[in-house]
């Protein structure tokens, strides 16, 4: 008997992507929930010697004898982000995420990606899609989940510096998870992305009854429940990140970060927990960059790793978010504790939320078949 060697794969524009519920912000925390559980219990894998990497980044240098070589600037990255994620998804997948902030001036997004899913067994791609929703949801997804196990359950002010795609994904999840918000307190850079930003909310999120506009990084921290810095700008010198200070932390108060971030000594104490989404994650950056790992990688999680490698802080000290999804380790213990989450991001995400947008298209016949072969010129 002859097997079949024919292989067709759907593409899903980002409009097919949208019909296939890719900005359902709900249904995402719940897939990053799962996800989470499966990364705590080793159902996956990603790239690297620790199977945990962020991904293989092309770099490009500050000069170059080849004029047409792309300059390292601001937000440049060109990426592959490989995983395999078990369970129920039991899939496997490739992001390609191209970054340029200079693409605005286009009128293009910062960043431009695809997301190619196969099949776990023979490598064979199932679907070919948009991911810059996937991506952004994905993204805002996880501080939702930490939120659902973290925050206040009468938690009712969001602080936020930066009102750009992450913010609005973050604040997103944050609405599915904690009902009882009705305040937002916003910090951006201009006012036009202030203006739309303030216009989604009312429109999406009418139980938003106050909106609040800022100017200080500690009218963003003091007096809210959740906290969370989602803006992008220049790293290289942590002590530029926005900065968190303790005496500004509301009693209570989550904070979780998946963009840049710096805090003070108040906020390095035992008292105040460390979360992270996932420490496999951080070693991998931490093996890979110069040391402090933090002016290279701006996300928190990256500096306890430096308060480790300093004497400041033990493994103990950190807790990983998928522990505490399964249940091997306690949520929020009470209304008084301070917790700060970091964020940074991770392609078995992708894998989580492509599978679920992917099933779903199929169901609902969405996308353009595309056939790669009918059989194979080379066996």
């Amino acid at each position: 008997m002859t097997a079949e060697t024919k292989i067709d794969f759907i593409y899903l524009s980002e409009p097919d992507m949208i019909k296939a519920g890719v900005t359902d912000m709900a249904a995402c925390v719940d897939a990053m929930e799962e996800m989470f559980g499966l990364l705590y219990a080793g159902d996956y894998r990603m790239a690297g010697t620790n199977n945990d990497s962020h991904g293989a980044m092309i770099t490009f240098p500050e000069n170059s004898p080849f004029p047409n070589m792309p300059k390292p600037t601001t937000e440049r990255r060109m990426m592959a982000m490989p995983a395999y994620l078990g369970g129920d998804f039991h899939m496997a997948g490739v992001k390609w995420y191209g970054s340029n902030i200079a693409n605005r001036e286009k009128g293009l997004p910062r960043s431009i990606l695809m997301f190619t899913l196969s099949d776990a067994d023979t490598g064979a791609p199932l679907a070919h899609m948009s991911a810059n929703l996937l991506s952004a949801y994905r993204t805002g997804a996880v501080p939702g989940v930490g939120a659902r196990h973290l925050a206040r359950k009468d938690a009712k002010v969001i602080g936020l510096l930066g009102p750009g795609v992450m913010g609005k994904t973050s604040v997103a999840a944050f609405m599915a998870v904690c009902p009882a918000i009705d305040t937002l307190k916003v910090k951006g850079r201009g006012q036009q992305s202030l203006d739309n930003f303030i216009t989604w909310v009312s429109q999406t999120y009418p139980q938003i009854k106050h909106i609040e506009v800022v100017e200080t990084l500690e009218q963003v921290v003091r007096g809210s429940d959740i906290v969370t810095y989602c803006s992008s700008g220049d790293f290289g010198d942590a002590s530029t990140y926005p900065e968190v200070k303790r005496e500004w932390v509301k009693p209570g108060a989550f904070l979780v970060m998946p963009a840049l971030c710096r805090i003070d000594e108040g906020m390095e104490q035992p008292d105040v927990r460390k979360v992270l989404d996932n420490t496999g994650l951080y070693d991998a950056w931490y093996e890979e960059m110069p040391k402090p790992a933090h002016n290279h990688i701006p996300i928190i999680g990256v500096y306890f790793l430096d308060m480790i490698h300093e004497g400041k802080l033990t493994r103990d000290d950190l807790e990983d978010i998928g522990k505490i999804v399964y249940g091997a380790a306690p949520g929020r213990t009470n209304d008084e504790e301070i917790i700060i989450m970091s964020v940074g991001g991770m392609p078995v995400e992708d894998v989580a939320w492509g599978t679920k947008v992917y099933r779903k298209a199929l169901g609902k016949g969405i996308g353009v078949k595309l056939n790669l072969w009918e059989s194979p010129e080379f066996k």
